[in-house]
């Protein structure tokens, strides 16, 4: 019994250090690649983007949202950038269970750019490297809600692939409407 109280002890220190590495990991989990206000000054060929406007999650827009997403976008409304037929998107979707905030231009009515700024998932970050984005690069929406190429996945990294899909797909549906309502 006299070695006891020293083996709990180390015990302790033990669980007190595990304690301390779980708190630094579950705070350092989040991988900020850029800011989103500096996605969106680079954005526009002069980095000047103007005041953002905002975009209203009308119930005329929320089905047709819900129909990409497979779950309704959260809020009332969601900021864009627009100048001429250049809009810039910053959105988030979740991967497994945390959101990849990912900044999106639509010029035209076809992806310009896709870039993951801020990644919180354990798993699937390979998606933030351009050999991955890039292939976004072009896709525009076919049969309303769809893409129009293919876009490869990367093992390991599904539900991360699926999320940016379902986000190239919502910001050309943004883009799409904002066009419209330009026209209009």
């Amino acid at each position: 019994m006299g070695n006891l109280e020293p083996r709990l002890r180390a015990g302790v220190r033990y669980l007190l250090a595990l304690a301390l590495v779980c708190t630094v990991y579950a705070a350092g989990d989040e991988e900020v690649y850029l800011q989103p206000a500096d996605f969106v000054e680079s954005a526009f060929a002069d980095g000047e983007a103007g005041s953002p406007q905002m975009f209203w999650l009308t119930k005329t827009v929320q089905p047709e949202i819900k129909k990409i997403l497979r779950h309704g976008y959260p809020g009332l409304r969601l900021r864009y950038w627009v100048r001429e037929d250049r809009t810039a998107w910053i959105l988030e979707e979740i991967g497994k269970v945390k959101p990849i905030t990912t900044g999106i231009v639509v010029e035209h009515g076809e992806i310009k750019r896709l870039q993951v700024l801020v990644y919180r998932e354990s798993h699937g970050w390979e998606v933030r490297h351009p050999f991955f984005t890039d292939q976004f690069k072009g896709v525009t929406l076919v049969d309303g809600t769809k893409l129009s190429e293919p876009i490869d996945g990367i093992t390991g990294a599904t539900l991360s692939v699926n999320a940016l899909r379902k986000l190239g797909r919502l910001a050309l549906y943004l883009d799409k409407t904002v066009q419209a309502s330009k026209d209009a």
